[in-house]
């Protein structure tokens, strides 16, 4: 199938938060990560998303060129011609952009997909992210209220973080304390700015106790109850009735989170949980397995010509994407996505 449609992308959430479970949201660096994130979408027989960071699309561009624009749109393009030979529906998406990157990312790339439409086509990318986490909170919606007119008029969706998520991705750190817990009123002041989809449908990153990185369950305290007192605290203000979960949540930095926490997190709202730092490991993990191996062919050693075979890039990326599609396979499980792609 071809990349996600604006139609399809909002049919993908719509049924995500009425059936109680969760895309995973792949970050992507390079064409080979994302060929085993759709190869794990389509063996799982889920629907998801694919995403690119600040970092990742700089990475994307090359060393010499380092223009984070250039390696999103690269990516971006490459997806759209690689996805439409996979039998289910990928959305694109950038991760994490802080106040300092919009100028060089997020606006840029948002231009892009308004040329697009204005030409009768589909945007480039179906949604985006704006972290103004590292900020003041007002200040924080105030960019989201004037980047979510932006967005809806390209037919994107806005992804708004608010609180802060703890450890340390792209050289953007946060320290583990009380702020990894999205206060109520914060969630009133994000009705009040961003409204209820009636100006624009976005993604509400609400942070309850979740630490980018890499750390073993139960050194970080989750607590999902915040998600949940979110969106009764939102309903309340909306007037809608209890129960109601006006929010579709995003759930980040979820490496070591229980099971249990997860689906717990689903039944609150939570429509997309972000996979990397699991996946950068399963893709790592073969490679070092096979350089161990055959470390005298990789290596032309006491003057010998090593094997070509096996120093081939082919012969451990090979490995590495059916190892990071199998981890993805794995996400979408947990997430209650697998077997349910759109038909």
């Amino acid at each position: 199938m071809p990349i996600a449609t604006p139609e399809v992308y909002a049919e993908m959430l719509d049924r995500a938060k009425a059936n109680e479970f969760a895309y995973p949201a792949i970050n992507v660096t390079s064409s080979e990560t994302l060929n085993a994130a759709i190869r794990g979408f389509a063996e799982a027989e889920s629907d998801g998303i694919i995403q690119f960071s600040t970092g990742g699309s700089e990475f994307a561009s090359g060393q010499k060129v380092k223009d984070m624009v250039v390696g999103a749109t690269a990516l971006a393009e490459f997806a759209h011609v690689v996805a439409d030979k996979y039998d289910v529906n990928v959305a694109l998406h950038t991760d994490h952009c802080p106040k300092d990157k919009l100028d060089g990312f997020v606006r840029p790339l948002i231009d892009i997909s308004a040329e697009r439409v204005k030409r009768g086509e589909n945007p480039l990318f179906q949604s985006h992210m704006w972290d103004g986490s590292a900020i003041d909170l007002d200040e924080n919606l105030e960019i989201a209220a004037e980047l979510l007119a932006k967005t809806a008029a390209a037919k994107i969706i806005l992804e708004v973080e608010i609180g802060v998520v703890g450890g340390e991705e792209d050289g953007v750190a946060n320290d583990i304390n009380d702020k990894l817990y999205t206060a109520d009123g914060d969630f009133v002041k994000t009705i009040d700015a961003l409204g209820a989809g009636e100006k624009g449908r976005y993604l509400l990153a609400a942070t309850f106790g979740n630490v980018h990185g890499v750390y073993k369950p139960g050194n970080v305290k989750l607590r999902p109850e915040v998600l949940k007192n979110g969106q009764a605290v939102a309903a309340d203000k909306l007037g809608l009735a209890a129960g109601s979960k006006p929010f579709e949540l995003v759930f980040h930095g979820g490496s070591g989170s229980l099971l249990e926490e997860i689906h717990e997190a689903l039944s609150y709202g939570v429509v997309k949980m972000n996979v990397d730092t699991d996946t950068q490991y399963a893709f790592s993990r073969p490679i070092a397995d096979h350089f161990f191996k055959n470390y005298d062919g990789v290596l032309k050693i006491d003057g010998e010509v090593g094997n070509k075979k096996v120093y081939d890039p082919r012969s451990y990326l090979k490995v590495a994407e059916g190892a990071m599609a199998k981890r993805v396979v794995e996400a979408a499980e947990s997430l209650k996505s697998a077997g349910q792609k759109l038909k």
